[in-house]
């Protein structure tokens, strides 16, 4: 069943680097998503959040860092893949990293995409703009588990 056209998305952000997190916060301001921007800091703080949807809800997309403390985006996308209750959650992959071996690796960890940052504000935002336009508002997601 896909979401409904008028409730509001949730999407969780892993990222390490303020400015990025105010980067998609602005862009999805501009873009008058129907977004709820949740950030974690780093890995560990990500499972936690997915792992407690009572407390922190369960996200529609997850935007993911590769390059994170404590837990780093790889691990975070098996352990997401990994677990029947939350692989269906979309997981993109948004990073500085233009290696083909880490696109390659996050595919094979069942990534639904893989995004280099851009250099720019501009083209940043827009990468952003989107990922929400794409995957919160053309594609069917799947229903939320309760």
């Amino acid at each position: 069943m896909a979401t409904p056209v008028n409730s509001r998305f949730q999407i969780l952000l892993v990222e390490d680097n303020p400015g990025d997190v105010r980067l998609a916060r602005e862009a999805l301001r501009t873009s008058r998503s129907q977004s709820d921007l949740v950030v974690a800091k780093d890995g560990e703080e990500a499972m936690t959040m997915l792992n407690d949807p009572q407390k922190y809800g369960r996200p529609d997309l997850i935007i993911l860092d590769l390059n994170l403390p404590r837990k780093d985006g790889r691990e975070v996308l098996a352990d997401i893949k990994g677990d029947p209750k939350l692989r269906s959650i979309p997981v993109v992959i948004l990073t500085t990293s233009k290696a083909e071996q880490d696109a390659a690796a996050a595919y094979n960890l069942q990534a639904n995409c893989f995004i280099t940052k851009a250099a720019t504000w501009d083209r940043a935002c827009q990468i952003v703009q989107r990922i929400d336009e794409f995957w919160l508002r053309t594609v069917t997601l799947p229903h939320k588990a309760s």
